[in-house]
């Protein structure tokens, strides 16, 4: 991703060009195999450049939302008996899918989300791994059936098995920040459990969702057992967490949106599986024996990849009192190289922010930074020549007082605070302080990895990384999940426990 080869660039160069020439089409929703539209449609525009209109998409409404759950709830029986090994082969017939259209749907990811490219590109390929490893899950487990111990019972053959069996009807809402792997991964793993799935993308988004969809149905996924939804939280996001034939639900969003959805599950007449992941507050911790060039790298890529907008972003840097100026000249350095602009040229690292609502909100609390703390670089929106038109906001790094509520709140913007203290110990009490305890890393000697290791409230840690400080989980590599306020079942995702999650145990005994 650092340093890509050239045929890189030019496949990319090639694909923005071809995605541009085919920009304001309008796209339809998928419900029971067909394209379906709504009585009103809306216009999805690119951050970079809100005067351009990517494409026209529907407006979905409740009664969008029941005929995709009906649709599901009836392609169900069959999906479910689908032997697991056909289940499989369509899934790796979707990744390879995903895989060949690679740079075509990085391309889009460019233009609707902001991403730099090679973070679209990322992404593309960490969707299509996360598939692959759903389905050696599925297939290394032999579809999660076990025989049992016989019972010794004279006369008789008594034969006891376990196996792992679908719920039924699966919901899928995505954020616009990852809208191929953070949609991908969930609903490959529903799938190949034997639940259909009813996908709700992000309002921002709703193109990638679309070309995730239209690999689903291409690799041969039945008509009903994968249906795609478009249209705002209130009006199709919520109608779907509440409808009743809803049996489980993978959330992937805000603390708050995650919490009301749990709630809302446990109102229900039965429990069910509610999947949610909300977000991190997530820290690196410096010691002063630490290698600060590589501290510095990984802060600063981890903090302003995809401009802050990924819940894994560095957001808190505690680090040793003696080393601070050290460590803040390093990181300054790096953020001075970094240029921000239309994320589609090479040049770019960074682009815009998703929004009007998260351009205005950065505008708000960097006020408040300079008010409250010291603002170390950034702290303005970037408007000059053709970014006025865009929603570009500058990498900001901040010193601020721990106890201030944004110590706390995730911010999702391209906001570093950094804090110096007296010791490792004060460092971990407040990194621990957080309600949010998804990613942390650690940039010290070896000998203090251990003390980090078993004292960080994280589900996702990093020592000594310069890749990224608490950034770049990969499928089978580095399972991610949260604790805390930043997760609901304490399973990562792209790990050997994630895929079970999907499915319930039935034990069976046969006396012949």
């Amino acid at each position: 991703m650092f340093d890509p080869p050239a045929e890189v660039n030019a496949r990319l160069d090639a694909a923005l060009t071809e995605v541009r020439s085919n920009l304001g089409a309008e796209h339809a929703m998928l419900i029971g195999g067909h394209d379906a539209r709504a009585d009103g449609q809306f216009e999805s525009r690119s951050p970079i450049d809100t005067d351009v209109v990517l494409g026209r998409f529907q407006d979905g409404t409740a009664e969008e939302v029941d005929r995709a759950v009906r649709a599901a709830r009836a392609a169900w029986p069959a999906w479910s008996r689908t032997p697991w090994p056909r289940r499989v082969d369509i899934l790796m017939r979707a990744a390879a899918l995903l895989e060949a259209s690679a740079f075509h749907l990085a391309a889009v990811a460019v233009l609707e989300v902001g991403k730099n490219r090679l973070e679209a590109l990322s992404e593309v390929q960490a969707t299509v791994d996360s598939i692959r490893w759903y389905c050696r899950e599925m297939q290394d487990n032999h579809g999660f059936m076990r025989d049992l111990p016989k019972d010794a019972l004279k006369g008789f053959v008594s034969r006891n098995r376990s196996l792992l069996k679908p719920y039924g009807v699966w919901a899928v809402i995505a954020p616009f920040n990852c809208p191929f792997s953070l949609a991908g991964g969930p609903a490959a793993a529903a799938l190949l459990a034997g639940n259909c799935v009813v996908h709700k993308a992000a309002a921002a988004t709703p193109w990638c969702g679309w070309l995730f969809a239209q690999c689903l149905r291409e690799a041969g996924v039945p008509a009903g057992v994968f249906n795609y939804l478009t249209g705002n939280g209130m009006r199709v996001g919520d109608p779907l967490m509440r409808h009743p034939d809803i049996a489980g639900i993978t959330f992937t969003g805000s603390h708050d949106v995650g919490m009301k959805i749990l709630r809302a599950f446990a109102a229900h007449r039965y429990p069910r599986p509610c999947i949610t992941e909300m977000g991190g507050k997530n820290v690196v911790i410096v010691s002063r024996s630490a290698d600060l060039d590589r501290a510095a790298l990984g802060i600063v890529r981890s903090a302003f990849g995809l401009q802050g907008q990924d819940c894994a972003a560095c957001s808190r840097v505690l680090v040793e009192r003696v080393i601070t100026d050290q460590l803040v000249e390093r990181m300054l350095a790096h953020v001075r190289d970094i240029k921000v602009g239309d994320p589609s040229q090479r040049a770019h690292r960074m682009g815009p922010v998703i929004g009007r609502a998260a351009y205005e909100r950065f505008q708000r609390l960097s006020g408040e930074l300079s008010a409250e703390g010291q603002v170390l670089c950034g702290g303005r929106v970037l408007n000059e020549g053709a970014l006025v038109r865009g929603y570009f906001c500058a990498p900001t790094i901040a010193q601020l007082r721990p106890g201030h509520s944004l110590w706390r709140e995730e911010l999702f913007l391209p906001i570093l605070l950094l804090t110096p203290v007296g010791s490792m110990e004060e460092a971990m009490e407040v990194a621990n302080s957080a309600d949010y305890a998804l990613t942390a890393g650690f940039y010290g000697a070896k000998d203090e990895i251990d003390w980090f290791l078993e004292n960080i409230e994280a589900g996702v840690t990093y020592c000594n990384r310069p890749q990224g400080g608490t950034t770049g989980a990969w499928p089978g590599y580095q399972p991610f999940g949260g604790w805390k306020a930043s997760g609901a079942t304490g399973k990562s995702a792209g790990s050997a426990y994630y895929l079970q999650q999907y499915m319930r145990e039935q034990s069976q005994t046969i006396v012949d």
